[in-house]
């Protein structure tokens, strides 16, 4: 098993922060308009109506949250998705450009409809989440494929698989690394996307479903797909991954949790970065975890996201 990171082992992210080791990060995949109800309990079960003590819209989506994170954290980013040309997709957009993210492909199809999902969230900062994945075409013929030459990684989640199907691919021809976000979605979408996947880092419900079952030994289970890393995130259990006939674990950072939302978004965001960045396995893994944990301390997908000093500073204190 291995530990934890130190510092040392990311001393390349200082540069990343400073500028003297651009990364560039293609993120593809879902974009959502969240709206967000926060209340004091959960629903009990059956017909039940509860007083929300707060309410708003967000960005949210996987690899559009992750978009956010990694410009957040200060390397440059590109979401390339779909949306309807409707209020939450021009809504979705301002937003991804507010944060720096280049939306030049984002793009919003006339006859489509957005993605939006209806989110509660409970004072324990756990949440209940509704979506609708949207409607637009699924044709990826018209992704700019030689960008990808520039970019230092690429990541995607499973809503949109032609898609990411093209754009790892692509990727792959090119030697770049391609991460994927294993989020629940049809065992034909895995089996189609594993295979063009070097770092496939997957939740524990859609490891289960997949594989059979969330428990480490079945990472290893999922080696016969070719991925370098297969990863499983636990939430304040940490992360387990596989990786060169070996399992490791990466504990979580301990912190006061607010809200949980948009916590594995921004793990794989962070992750992608941290690869696209020439870090090893065991030191991305722990940037990632630290990242995420921070995130947890704020409200909301996308508040509380660190810079990447602010990171390093957080995990210095931590042991």
């Amino acid at each position: 098993m291995s530990a934890s990171a130190n510092i040392g082992d990311l001393a390349a992210l200082a540069d990343v922060a400073s500028g003297a080791r651009p990364v560039q990060v293609i993120c593809l995949g879902l974009s959502a308009l969240d709206q967000v109800w926060r209340v004091d309990r959960p629903f009990a079960g059956g017909s039940e109506k509860i007083k929300a003590v707060e309410y708003g819209t967000l960005g949210g989506g996987m690899a559009a949250n992750a978009s956010v994170a990694v410009a957040k954290l200060g390397a440059s980013v590109a979401f390339w998705g779909r949306a309807g040309n409707d209020a939450a997709g021009h809504e979705m957009k301002s937003a991804f450009t507010a944060e720096g993210v280049d939306v030049e492909n984002f793009r919003l199809f006339p006859d489509g409809r957005s993605s939006v999902s209806g989110i509660i969230v409970d004072s324990s900062g756990e949440r209940q989440i509704v979506n609708f994945r949207g409607l637009y075409p699924e044709a990826a013929n018209w992704l700019p494929l030689e960008a990808v030459a520039r970019a230092s990684s690429v990541l995607a989640d499973p809503r949109w698989v032609e898609g990411a199907a093209t754009l790892f691919r692509e990727a792959r021809a090119r030697g770049i690394p391609t991460v994927l976000d294993g989020d629940m979605a049809e065992p034909e979408v895995f089996e189609r996307l594993l295979p063009l996947t070097d770092h496939a880092i997957f939740s524990e419900p859609a490891l289960a479903a997949f594989a059979g079952s969330a428990e480490d030994e079945s990472l290893a289970a999922l080696a016969r797909f070719g991925c370098r890393v297969i990863a499983v995130t636990r939430g304040e259990g940490g992360v387990s991954w596989y990786e060169n006939g070996q399992l490791h674990r990466q504990a979580a950072y301990a912190v006061d949790v607010v809200d949980t939302t948009g916590a594995g978004d921004v793990f794989h965001g962070a992750y992608a970065l941290a690869i696209g960045a020439g870090l090893d396995v065991r030191a991305a893994m722990a940037f990632s975890a630290a990242t995420a944990a921070m995130k947890c301390r704020h409200a909301g997908g996308r508040s509380g996201i660190p810079d990447i000093n602010e990171c390093l500073v957080f995990m210095r204190t931590k042991p």
